[in-house]
């Protein structure tokens, strides 16, 4: 079915309140588009589909009392410019995209932002060896500005940091992801979409007697939604998602939390912009690094931890199902097995400040224990497969069978970091991907 045409209802049926709401029985409950996960890339997708089909009806479900909640409100704050990924993979080209794409936005929607810069410092001879293939890859992915640098250099930019060779980033930036959903959340609203809070998806179901809107999207609570589509981006719940239409476990979302500490403000002057350690490809995480934050403080780390459940913030935050759930799957096994003497560092980090205090005075050896305090911490959605390898890549999925719950719903099961930066640019591939996927004619 193409929906190029006008809307089954009027426009004046979907009025749009200032402000997001909790669902209410008496609100209009048909849409053309339904997209579940009120996070970045959900909103952003959205808010892309929209502009491009302004006559279709869309609405986005969330399932806390506010957009952004987990991943999205939860992270460094980092513009990155796509240095690290493989030339030529998906992840390169959207990261780059993105970054352009970000930038023209805040300075479109008058976002605060500030460039930074970053320096990913080698502090030995191995590092430099790295650093010159990754200052390769990032020449092959066009990031804009990219230079290396050496020692004195990076005392120019860095005073207190020390190191052999850096490259320096000088448009990676820093800006409030969060605040950047709620901005696209503002033009899809003003767009004429509707997004419902307080609206945690526990059942999709057929809908026989409404072949114009197929598919209900029930709560938690009981209230319903129809949809002729579906699109879910739910991060942290991506796969319990998928699962619901009868899509396969696998890849499954394994929970890991970053912990940070917070330099105290009268030492947050020695450091000015982002900087990150050369990456060592034998283990899966980057490692801890300095970023300084749009409030003027500056976060040290993160470490990598299991999450004893999927929103899991604190050592405390435990689920008991979903933890057995998560140490009984083979991936999580077959990977603690491979990293087991990493993994067991990245807990002694979590427990003693020193230890994770000692590698950040690698690069600023004049930080000391005293200087730092806990601070916050975010959760990172990792899909494994079953061998225990982390899928790095995008993962799209529909459920089987030929019923409206297969062909009518798109789960994007993986977006992975980084997705903030890239979230422009993966709307603009997912909106593609809708259109294709749901016959909708282009604009």
């Amino acid at each position: 079915m193409l929906f190029s045409g006008s809307r089954i209802l009027p426009r004046a049926v979907c009025n749009l309140a200032a402000t997001s709401r909790a669902y209410s029985a008496d609100t209009n409950r048909n849409y053309d588009i339904v997209v579940v996960g009120g996070g970045i890339v959900g909103t952003a997708s959205a808010r892309e589909i929209l502009l491009r089909h302004p006559t279709l009806r869309i609405a986005i479900v969330e399932k806390e009392h506010k957009l952004a909640f987990h991943q999205s409100g939860h992270n460094s704050g980092v513009v990155h410019a796509g240095i690290y990924y493989k030339p030529g993979s998906l992840k390169a080209k959207l990261c780059v995209e993105g970054l352009h794409l970000s930038y023209k936005y805040f300075d479109e929607k008058q976002v605060p932002y500030k460039k930074v810069g970053k320096l990913i410092v080698a502090t030995n001879p191995t590092e430099v060896e790295r650093l010159n293939d990754l200052y390769q890859r990032s020449l092959a992915n066009n990031v804009p500005g990219v230079e290396m640098v050496d020692a004195a250099k990076i005392k120019e930019i860095e005073p207190y940091c020390k190191g052999v060779k850096a490259i320096w980033s000088p448009n990676t930036g820093i800006v409030d992801w969060g605040l950047v959903t709620q901005y696209y959340s503002r033009d899809f609203k003003a767009a004429g979409g509707d997004v419902y809070v307080n609206f945690k998806v526990n059942k999709f179901s057929e809908a026989p007697d409404n072949l114009d809107y197929p598919i209900v999207v029930r709560s938690e609570k009981g209230d319903e939604i129809r949809a002729r589509n579906i699109l879910t981006c739910g991060g942290l719940q991506s796969d319990k998602l998928a699962e619901m239409t009868g899509c396969a476990s696998v890849p499954k979302i394994v929970p890991f939390r970053g912990e940070y500490l917070l330099l105290n403000p009268d030492k947050c002057h020695m450091v000015r912009g982002n900087i990150y350690p050369v990456p060592d490809p034998r283990f899966p995480f980057l490692g801890v690094h300095f970023t300084p934050r749009m409030d003027g403080s500056v976060w040290l780390g993160p470490n990598a931890v299991l999450a004893f459940r999927r929103e899991g913030y604190k050592w405390s935050d435990i689920n008991v199902p979903e933890l057995i759930d998560a140490l009984r799957f083979p991936g999580l096994i077959k990977m603690a097995s491979k990293f087991i003497g990493a993994g067991i560092m990245e807990i002694a980090r979590s427990a003693i400040i020193p230890l994770q205090v000692r590698e950040l005075q690698k690069f600023i050896p004049d930080i000391h224990e005293y200087d730092v305090r806990r601070g916050p911490a975010g959760v990172r959605a990792q899909a494994l497969d079953n061998a225990g390898n982390l899928v790095d890549d995008f993962v799209f999925d529909h459920g089987k069978g030929g019923s409206a719950l297969s062909k009518n719903i798109l789960h994007c099961r993986n977006a992975p970091s980084p997705g903030a930066t890239s979230s422009l640019s993966i709307a603009k591939m997912i909106a593609d991907k809708i259109e294709e996927e749901f016959h909708i004619a282009k604009a």
